[in-house]
């Protein structure tokens, strides 16, 4: 049953009462369709339709499909690889399992056109550790899909040969970040490569040519497929085309994964009308909109977006957190950002301090260790907001956290240093009076913390 205001592209059979993983369902309900349309035409003609769509990435960054497709070398003469990227592991993200142990075959097909337009002919699909019967659905779909010729030698009498194989992480959320995940797909410790030289595309597995993207995306492409590049352009808003799944967690009645043209509903219409409003009666107070990575947006606090005018120009605009568009673009100007569409949702009741000890918990356990700003400083934040949480801070806690987080932000390889700092620059930012408090009453009982120096001494002698 669909929620109201949504639109099922990715999402339309699944849940429906009958409707199975196997390949008889999928054919059925006319799978595989799109993939003997692509295999008729011209490559460069699918990605062009993969651009017209204006098709963006929905595993966090927002980067155009078409666009990434394009940079492959046209001089190339290395193997291209496709890699599926299934491991989902940004805390309140949800939706890619969702397609994983529901509608395989749908992955499955957008892979092999994905593969047919950039000239690869293999491809994988990293899964999350913790997917096992994932990765068990998607391997027996796989197997379904050779039986068809759907996959493997000259696909459908086309001369076209592809292999899809699933790999199975150990559960390292810096396996998401896509050169991390090619390391890990090597063989080796998940150290993200620095880029620049190291852009997938270029130098991607085994440094040849490489294409991630995310499960959603990648089951876009059938749709577009189907429908053509402009008439998929006409969801959603220009700039934020196509549907978008929502995972919604947190304080509300509904919680649940949901689907909508990118933009045609505002955070208030998702929390109340979808979602069926804060449980318990109680009182908004803030949301993360985009993954536990993404910034907190306060309730009650008014934001500033451009609107375009009927003539053209631009216009500023005072909106609340409820009028916020769930968009890619209103997001950002807000200062957060859409994200893998983990929409977390907080009630009154919630202590932000908390919050942010929790997700600085997950951060630090999850750091590669690779660059020392994240290495050390998602572990120094991780302990301050604990002594935080249990009475055991200072006064001056709160300046320390942000000098951490700042120091942090900016300066490592890959993004996670951004996506361990954020939250505690967004928590302290919009909820300042509640680490102030907490540190005031630590230190109220604790008093100034006492440094012994003679045994910092000993240490360093020790040392030396």
């Amino acid at each position: 049953m669909t929620a109201p205001k949504e639109t099922r592209l990715i999402l339309e059979h699944v849940d429906q009462p009958g409707y199975t993983t196997d390949i008889d369902c999928y054919l059925r309900h006319g799978g595989y369709e799109q993939l003997r349309k692509a295999l008729t035409m011209q490559r460069a003609d699918i990605i062009n339709e993969v651009k017209t769509s204006g098709l963006r990435g929905r595993g966090g960054a927002g980067f155009g499909c078409g666009l990434k497709w394009s940079f492959i070398p046209p001089t190339n003469t290395k193997p291209v690889y496709l890699i599926c990227n299934a491991d989902e592991s940004e805390p309140g993200t949800f939706k890619d399992r969702q397609i994983i142990h529901k509608d395989p075959h749908q992955l499955i097909e957008g892979m092999i056109i994905a593969c047919y337009a950039n000239n690869a002919h293999l491809a994988y699909i990293y899964i999350r550790g913790e997917f096992p019967l994932g990765a068990k659905i998607l391997n027996r779909a796989l197997d379904e899909a050779r039986a068809h010729n759907f996959l493997g030698k000259n696909i459908l009498g086309s001369g076209f040969d592809c292999e899809i194989y699933v790999h199975r992480g150990a559960g390292a959320y810096i396996c998401g970040e896509e050169t991390g995940l090619i390391e890990s797909l090597e063989g080796k410790r998940p150290y993200p490569r620095i880029k620049p030289p190291y852009f997938p595309a270029v130098f991607g597995l085994y440094m040849s040519p490489t294409i991630v993207n995310n499960v959603e995306t990648l089951c876009n492409v059938k749709h577009i497929i189907r429908m053509g590049g402009a008439e998929y352009a006409k969801l959603g808003k220009p700039n934020n085309t196509g549907t978008r799944i929502l995972c919604v967690s947190g304080d509300v009645n509904k919680p649940g994964y949901y689907e909508f043209e990118v933009g045609s509903l505002t955070l208030g219409q998702l929390i109340h009308d979808v979602c069926g409003g804060i449980r318990n009666g109680n009182r908004l107070k803030a949301v993360i909109p985009g993954g536990s990575s993404a910034k907190v947006l306060r309730a009650g606090e008014k934001y500033k977006i451009k609107e375009k005018q009927s003539d053209g120009t631009l216009a500023d605009k005072e909106i609340t957190l409820e009028d916020i568009p769930m968009d890619f673009d209103t997001l950002a100007a807000v200062g957060s950002m859409a994200g893998s569409g983990g929409v977390i949702v907080m009630d009154h009741t919630r202590d932000m301090v908390e919050v942010l000890a929790n997700i600085n918990e997950f951060y630090a356990h999850e750091s590669c260790g690779q660059c020392t700003p994240c290495r050390e400083g998602s572990l120094w934040m991780k302990k301050i907001t604990h002594r935080l949480t249990h009475g055991q801070g200072v006064a001056n806690d709160p300046a320390v956290l942000k000098s951490v987080a700042d120091n942090i932000a900016g300066r490592t390889i890959c993004a996670f240093g951004e996506a361990c700092a954020w939250p505690t620059q967004s928590f302290l930012a919009k909820f300042p009076e509640e680490f102030e408090q907490a540190a005031k009453m630590a230190s109220a009982v604790n008093g100034s913390p006492k440094v012994d120096h003679s045994k910092a001494h000993d240490s360093a002698v020790a040392l030396a």
